[in-house]
């Protein structure tokens, strides 16, 4: 007799139960014995990234296999908002997702409609060959599927500042994740994430989601910066990256043997 399975918890769980931010790491580097190192590491979620990173499905899967064990919620971020995509990553077991460029409340609708079988949105179905219901060992997963999900679509631009309350108020999103890097860029400051009209932006969002009674989240790499917006009231904020992790340690054990070199580090990505 098959053993029946029950979903994991997804990101709004975490979310739901903590009583302060939640730090969390990058695994950009698409290695499944990076991730597990990080996953380790003490961090509540991990952020798997596909956007700027070396993933694709097998190394995703072999991520999410990698962490399972751990007390970590696995999030990951398809390189682009796309039905199929995303289809094929929720069944790889993907139950967590951060869509990246949402600029508008309709971005934000297909995102949702991405995550939903019908009639409540287009995903595929296709349980019975799918690691997201353990092969059909999950007791009705497709009629619990769409509650085993986080959806967190991605503000990162002035065209989604602009649209932030529409997107926030937009039904099946779950939050936001604020990315200062772009926004800087959409802004004409790029590189510039400190700038004050880039922390006014981000506050203003913050403060969108929380009036929306949404999840909000928001990359800080500086230290300073991610205290800052946990004082905003941020719920969860990304700290660091496995890559740049290795690229500082690195340097700095290169430069205690001889000449010193400059490390400082951006304050995101």
């Amino acid at each position: 007799m098959p053993f029946r399975v029950e979903p994991d918890p997804s990101f709004k769980d975490a979310l739901h139960g903590a009583d302060r931010a939640l730090l969390g790491i990058w695994v950009c580097s698409g290695s499944a014995l990076n991730a597990e190192i990080c996953a380790g590491a003490g961090f509540d979620w991990l952020f798997i990234d596909a956007e700027h990173s070396p993933n694709d499905l097998s190394s995703i899967l072999a991520q999410l296999q990698a962490v399972r064990g751990y007390p970590v919620v696995p999030v990951v971020r398809p390189p682009f908002n796309d039905a199929v995509l995303i289809k094929q990553y929720l069944d790889l077991g993907v139950q967590s997702l951060i869509i990246p460029m949402v600029h508008t409340a309709e971005d934000a609708r297909n995102a949702v409609a991405a995550c939903h079988y019908p009639p409540h949105g287009v995903r595929g179905v296709g349980s019975a060959l799918a690691r997201s219901a353990r092969w059909n060992r999950i007791d009705g997963y497709l009629q619990r599927a769409s509650e085993t999900l986080t959806l967190m679509v991605q503000i990162e631009s002035a065209e989604a500042v602009e649209n932030v309350e529409q997107i926030v108020g937009t039904e099946g999103v779950d939050g936001i994740f604020i990315g200062p890097s772009d926004l800087a860029a959409s802004m004409g400051v790029i590189g510039q994430q400190g700038h004050p009209d880039v922390v006014q932006a981000v506050t203003t969002s913050i403060n969108a989601g929380l009036a929306a009674g949404k999840f909000v989240g928001v990359n800080a790499f500086d230290k300073s910066t991610a205290q800052r917006y946990i004082d905003a009231g941020a719920h969860y904020v990304g700290v660091g990256a496995d890559v740049a992790l290795l690229a500082r340690a690195s340097e700095a054990l290169a430069a205690s043997f001889g000449e010193e070199r400059p490390t400082d580090a951006p304050a995101s990505y």
